[in-house]
């Protein structure tokens, strides 16, 4: 007799009659032909669970609060309400394993990793499982799945956040096609930026992104928006497009990069200074006016979201000299609002301004 309970219990992991969740065995049905997913049967038969998440994408920023919307109901309903687990993970790109966000069952629940102290389930109404994630970051952006758990019952709904943002292509100053993508991921952050999505860079090409230099995406693939066809961009013959040389590998392979910059959450501004400056001066003349020079990512963010517009180059923090136009004239560059480059002149050149941010 306890050699025969010791080899169930050693059986017991494998009996398809109990799903396994996390750590937690659902034993509650008598259906041992349930995976857990779908329809549940036996206990539940009849009774179909239903989750709502809503189909459009939400838009948000950088430092706000969002409600990611999820209900449920059962059908047909219940008499009375039982208690289900709730989850809530993000999905990565690129086959990576999804992160998960948080967990409930009835009132206790628990966030995870850089979640924690930012996430909880709204519950206002009965059947209301809506995630609200406060100070919104740059990497929260993303596709959001809500689970709802009820017995052998298991169904689910993608909610898609997406941040206010502006996709920027970038190469550091060691010139065109430097950056593994390891490399590219540290680029944009040190500019205030995440790697661009393939959506990102998408929607950027349809507002008029036209950039002929092929560039990492957060998935690892490469690729490059061309609105105007041309011989040294892909031909003459393809349409106007996202041109793509598809995933690539993250050590081996060196592009640029295209990144993302949120809104600002602080101000850019045109030092106004009676001389020109080296690159070591205009640090030191932001600081001495209380901010700090200015990363790329925030120049594109200022001139894209408040409109920011000088015809004066000046200093950022990589080292390169930029200046921002959202009104086209004469004598200021080409005839498109866009952010110019000078590229990364000798830092030791007293020959332009400089452009600093104040965070509110």
């Amino acid at each position: 007799m306890g050699l025969l309970l010791a080899v169930l219990v050693l059986l017991l992991p494998g009996v398809s009659g109990l799903p396994f969740y996390n750590g937690f065995y659902y034993s509650n049905g008598r259906n041992p032909g349930n995976n857990g997913h779908g329809h549940g049967e036996g206990l539940f038969s009849g009774v179909k669970l239903v989750v709502e998440t809503p189909e459009e994408t939400l838009f948000t920023y950088r430092g706000a609060s969002v409600t990611l919307p999820c209900r449920y109901r059962h059908e047909p309903a219940l008499a009375s309400p039982r208690p289900v687990r709730v989850k809530w993970w993000k999905q990565l790109e690129n086959g990576a394993p999804e992160q998960d966000v948080l967990v409930a069952i009835g009132p206790k629940h628990r966030s995870f990793g850089d979640y924690r102290g930012r996430v909880h389930l709204r519950r206002d109404e009965e059947r209301d499982v809506s995630l609200e994630i406060r100070d919104l970051r740059l990497e929260d952006y993303g596709r959001y799945r809500c689970e709802v758990i009820d017995g052998l019952e298991d169904q689910s709904g993608l909610v898609e956040l997406e941040l206010r943002g502006v996709v920027f292509p970038y190469q550091p100053p060691r010139g065109r096609y430097r950056l593994n993508f390891h490399e590219a991921q540290q680029a944009c952050e040190e500019q205030d930026a995440v790697v661009a999505s393939f959506e990102q860079l998408f929607r950027a090409w349809e507002e008029g992104l036209d950039w002929c230099n092929a560039g990492w995406l957060q998935d690892a693939s490469v690729q490059y928006p061309i609105t105007l066809p041309r011989q040294p961009c892909g031909g003459l013959g393809l349409a106007p497009g996202v041109r793509s040389y598809g995933p690539r590998h993250r050590r081996l392979h060196r592009y640029d990069v295209f990144c993302f910059a949120a809104a600002l959450r602080g101000q850019v501004y045109y030092l106004e200074h009676p001389e020109k400056l080296t690159l070591a001066e205009a640090t030191e003349a932001c600081r001495e006016d209380g901010a700090q020079i200015a990363k790329v990512g925030q120049l594109f963010a200022a001139w894209k979201f408040l409109g920011l517009d000088r015809c004066d180059a000046g200093w950022l923090a990589d080292g390169s000299v930029r200046y921002p136009v959202a009104h086209p004239r004469p004598h200021c560059g080409p005839p498109e609002a866009g952010v110019r480059s000078f590229g990364f002149p000798d830092p030791h050149a007293a020959s332009y301004g400089v452009y600093c941010y104040r965070p509110r």
